[in-house]
Order: structure tokens, then C-alpha cells, then sequence
């Protein structure tokens, strides 16, 4: 989820998951612990993970990213507010360019806000996000956000062409290129990371004036005091761990951007989640295709394969949420991320 200040000031309407396939959920929650939940937003997101059919087969890349798309026509539908994508280029996910997938998706829907979840900067070119994303917002009245990062994968670097030692550098120049590229005017930059600009102007301009940027941020410091500088919205992405830990880093974004002179906007947290008719029912679901995932993934970083004690104590205590919701949807939702948005102020 993402929690961020709601201009309609409604609260989310909560959708019924019922069918156990090996796709993750999220929850994030931004803002002031003590949030009027009427603020919330309430969104969902994926990679387009591939989910096993009612006969226990994956489906192919093709059938999770069309998945995808009727998951966000029914978020649509419900009330849900936000639909998020992420980037990945690893057989396990469908999604690799979120942007043409948010395109298609904002074709047949009407209010619901498309972002990308994240979008991988460091091995992407600004200019081509910022125009993306601005196509995006066309096509969708207005509806786009985007939210940049570095991701925790690092499959890109080496498919685009990247050294992953100059992440950081990558990062760095490329985010402040995108920072001038938001006031849609001409720019003149100069880094040693691509080519210089010389007072070039890029199109398609926004309607608006200005794409929602959003930074998501994997809670370290110096990246917190970076999206403060530039005046973006901070999205904190718990891996692992009791979300509360990540408190101070809302209070180092508040005091940051007063210090920097920017305006404190919303902040989200986002961690792993799962919803269906009952918490047990949802604990039973979201375990196996969770595990898998986990242990996958662990197996690259040296992690141990995880035991159900675990998962139960980061239920219970850490980043993992499952619930159920106050009335459920006759319509099934193929099990995605789901996520919140809160208010700053």
C-alpha cells in the first residue's frame, strides 16, 4: 500500500483476494503515525510476476502482463486509488517496461493513478522516462506518476550496457537531470554519464506543468537527504523488518527538506502484504507462492531458505500484513502488490 493525503478525501474500498498464485502483495502506509485514515489512498502493484492457473501451471509472460491490465480495470472499478508497476528483466517477471503496460491500462479506466513501482534510473535514460511518463499522463487525463530507484536488483546494468560500480554516479546525475526536466522548460546540463543538453526542449509538456515524482528509497540515510533536496516524495520500501524502524527516516525527510528549503511532500512506506476473506486464509495463500519467491531470491544473496516460524513473526510483528477486508467484491482479483498512500503535512 501507499498512504499519501487524498484531494478526494475518501477512503479506499477494499477488494477480496481468493486465489493462491505465486504473485506478491504490498502494503505502505505514509505519513504521521496518527493519520486520519480518510486521507488514505489505497493502491495496488506488480511486476507482472507469472501466477500459477487453477491447474497449478505458470502462465506465460503474455498471459501476467494481460492479468495485470484486468487487475487494474477491477482497482479501477472498486475505488481503488493508485496502480503501480515495477521493472524487472528476469524470467520470473512479466513487466519490463512499465510504461507501456500503464499506457494500456490507462485506455480503459477512468480514475485511478498510474505510477511505475520503480522505475530503474540509473540504467535508463531521463529524458526517454520523462517522455514515456508524460505520454502516459496524455493518454491517461492527466493520471501518471512516476517513482524512480535504483531498484534491489541488478539485472539492467549489465542487459543496457551499465558498469553496476558506477551505480551510484548513475544515479546521481540522472536523477538531477530528471529534476530539470519536471519544470518542462529547455535544459542545458553537462555530467560524465551521457550526452550534454544544450538548451533542448522535450516533449511531449504535461497538461499539468508537472509529473508527480516520487524516490523510492531502500532506507539509508544519504538517499532520504537526496529526495528532500530535490523536493520529490519519498517512498520507503521495507524489505525486511518491524516498519517502525522506519520513522526516523520520516522525521530526517521533514527535517532535511526544511533545512534544503523544499517543501516536505507525502511520504510512503511499502512492504510485503496480502489480502483475503480472513486473516488465517490469507496467511495460508500468501505463504507458499511467498516462500517461493524468497527462497529464489535468497538463493542468489545467500539467504537461508525461509521457515514458516519466520513468516509467521514478520506477520505478526514485521513487514509482512495479511488481512481481510470489511466487504469483499463478487469479482476476484488476481493476488498483485497492494499498496497505501497517506498524508504530509
Amino acid at each position: 500500500m501507499i498512504a499519501r493525503t487524498s484531494p478526494r478525501g475518501a477512503g479506499p474500498d477494499p477488494v477480496s483476494q481468493r486465489r493462491a498464485k505465486s504473485r506478491r502483495a504490498h502494503v505502505c502506509v505514509e505519513g504521521r503515525p496518527a493519520m486520519d485514515a480518510s486521507q488514505a489512498e489505497f493502491g495496488i502493484d506488480s511486476f507482472g510476476d507469472l501466477p500459477r492457473n487453477d491447474q497449478g501451471a505458470i502462465v506465460s509472460h503474455a498471459e501476467a502482463i494481460r492479468a495485470a491490465v484486468a487487475d487494474a480495470v477491477l482497482a479501477d472499478e472498486v475505488g481503488i486509488d493508485v496502480v503501480a508497476l515495477g521493472e524487472h528483466h528476469l524470467p520470473e517477471f512479466a513487466i519490463s517496461s512499465p510504461e507501456t503496460v500503464l499506457a494500456g491500462i490507462a485506455t480503459v479506466t477512468k480514475r485511478i493513478r498510474l505510477a511505475s513501482g520503480v522505475t530503474v534510473l540509473s540504467s535508463d535514460d531521463p529524458v526517454r522516462v520523462f517522455q514515456r511518463f508524460a505520454t502516459v499522463d496524455a493518454l491517461s487525463g492527466g493520471r501518471a506518476e512516476v517513482i524512480l530507484g535504483r531498484g534491489s536488483f541488478t539485472e539492467s546494468f549489465p542487459l543496457f550496457g551499465y558498469d553496476l560500480k558506477d551505480c551510484e554516479v548513475l544515479f546521481e546525475e540522472k536523477i538531477d537531470l530528471f529534476h530539470q526536466l519536471l519544470d518542462e522548460t529547455p535544459v542545458t546540463w553537462e555530467g560524465t554519464t551521457r550526452a550534454a543538453l544544450h538548451a533542448a526542449d522535450v516533449y511531449p509538456k504535461t497538461e499539468s506543468g508537472r509529473l508527480n515524482t516520487w524516490v523510492g528509497v531502500g532506507g539509508t540515510p544519504q538517499s532520504v537527504i537526496r529526495t528532500a533536496r530535490y523536493g520529490f516524495r519519498l517512498m520507503l520500501a521495507i524489505i525486511g523488518g518491524a516498519p517502525d524502524r522506519f520513522a526516523p527516516y520520516v522525521d530526517l525527510y521533514r527535517r532535511a527538506s526544511e533545512e534544503f528549503g523544499t517543501t516536505a511532500q507525502p511520504v510512503g512506506l511499502h512492504s510485503p502484504g496480502f489480502i483475503a476473506s480472513s486473516d488465517e486464509e490469507a496467511k495460508e495463500l500468501f505463504y507458499l507462492g511467498y516462500k517461493e519467491t524468497r527462497d529464489r531470491i535468497g538463493a542468489l544473496r545467500g539467504w537461508p531458505p525461509l521457515r514458516r516460524e519466520e513468516f509467521n513473526a514478520e506477520v505478526d510483528h514485521g513487514r509482512c500484513t495479511s488481512a481481510r477486508p470489511r466487504r469483499s467484491h463478487p469479482r476476484s482479483l488476481t493476488p498483485s502488490e497492494c499498496w497505501m498512500r497517506a498524508g504530509s503535512t
